[in-house]
């Protein structure tokens, strides 16, 4: 059926940006994803970089934090191998992510309801008869 419903967006592959996944993990630390350019009929694209992805969960005083990251690297050897700084490379720009989150949501200037200047008494809302 190509009927779509409106106000739905739709969602179409980009066939010039296709990948094939390889999944390779210690079943341990985390995993490493050879993300291999294809063209739509599923051969191999040479004209675009092979993209090492990196995985891993790291615990928490409050709870799992899941991490993914590109790893630079010419083969799978030297991602494996550069796998460690990657994880705290991703770690470390998550920790300044959620410090300016934290900035952020404290610079909020809060608003009194019904737009009430600072000093002015709100009132109750309680009416008495």
């Amino acid at each position: 059926m190509s009927m779509q419903e409106p106000g739905l967006p739709e969602i179409k592959l980009e066939t010039d940006s296709l990948y094939r996944e390889e999944v390779f993990t210690d079943r341990r630390a985390g995993t490493v994803r050879r993300m291999i350019p294809v063209l739509p009929d599923g051969s191999t694209d040479a004209s675009r970089p092979v993209i090492y992805m990196g995985q891993t969960q790291l615990m928490t005083p409050g709870g799992v934090l899941p991490l993914g990251f590109e790893i630079e690297a010419p083969d799978l050897a030297t991602a494996i191998e550069r796998f460690p700084e990657a994880v705290r490379r991703a770690l470390e720009e998550a920790i300044e992510e959620a410090q300016q989150m934290r900035r952020e949501a404290a610079s909020r200037i809060v608003v009194p309801e019904g737009g009430a200047a600072l000093g002015q008494s709100l009132g109750s809302k309680i009416k008495m008869p």
